[in-house]
């Protein structure tokens, strides 16, 4: 456990937003339109990434000549399609509640997201979130994905402390990964409509964000 916490990583897709199934049927309309039979495994393994990273993967294991980039901008024109005219996309339990204690507590906030910053953004203006977060990064700027720890090195650079003063919150195996290989302390969020992530290599589990607030 970090003893002089100052500064929280919130990842965003499912930790903040509920807006992971928008992501999915955004992915496999643009699958279906390429024909491909995408498993459920293989679509798990991209969960976390950004989504170039995934496109960039497909393409290699399904042998395309499609450009990765092109069908980044495919996806992400389906996702706000989805995005804007879904009116029970909703913000995660709790969360809203924690970001505001945290925030009033003192603590630092930072977002380290795999999605692009027009869809961050796109998230901090529906739910007036931008006054809280000191940083916003997209994974999609970076030059490598989760699970790879440069957004959460990055994270903490930003934010102005060492890693040991820090703490992560993630959904994901990959981003959970990410954290640990920048040698983070990392909470998992166990996200009851997340089923295909085992959360296995965080530093502890929690499934209501009221037992963050009764940690710190």
């Amino acid at each position: 456990m970090v003893q002089d916490l100052k500064c929280v990583i919130f990842d965003m897709d499912g930790v903040i937003i509920d807006s992971e199934e928008l992501h999915k049927k955004a992915y496999y309309q643009v699958f279906e339109s390429l024909g491909l039979d995408v498993s459920e495994t293989l679509y798990t393994s991209f969960t976390g990434s950004s989504t170039l990273n995934a496109f960039q993967k497909l393409v290699k294991h399904f042998n395309l000549n499609d450009d990765p980039e092109t069908l980044v901008l495919n996806k992400r024109k389906r996702y706000v399609d989805f995005f804007e005219t879904d009116p029970n996309l909703k913000l995660i339990d709790g969360v809203e509640e924690l970001i505001k204690y945290f925030f009033n507590k003192g603590y630092v906030l930072v977002l380290a997201s795999s999605s692009a910053m027009v869809n961050i953004n796109r998230v901090f203006d529906r739910f007036d979130l931008q006054q809280y977060f000191k940083v916003k990064i997209s994974g999609a700027e970076l030059k490598a994905s989760k699970p790879h720890p440069e957004i959460f090195q990055k994270a903490v650079h930003l934010g102005g402390f060492n890693k040991g003063e820090c703490i992560v919150i993630e959904d994901s195996d990959n981003g959970i990964q990410a954290a640990n290989d920048a040698g983070i302390f990392v909470v998992g969020y166990d996200n009851p409509i997340v089923t295909n992530q085992t959360l296995k290599n965080a530093d502890m589990v929690i499934s209501d964000y009221k037992q963050l607030i009764e940690l710190f």
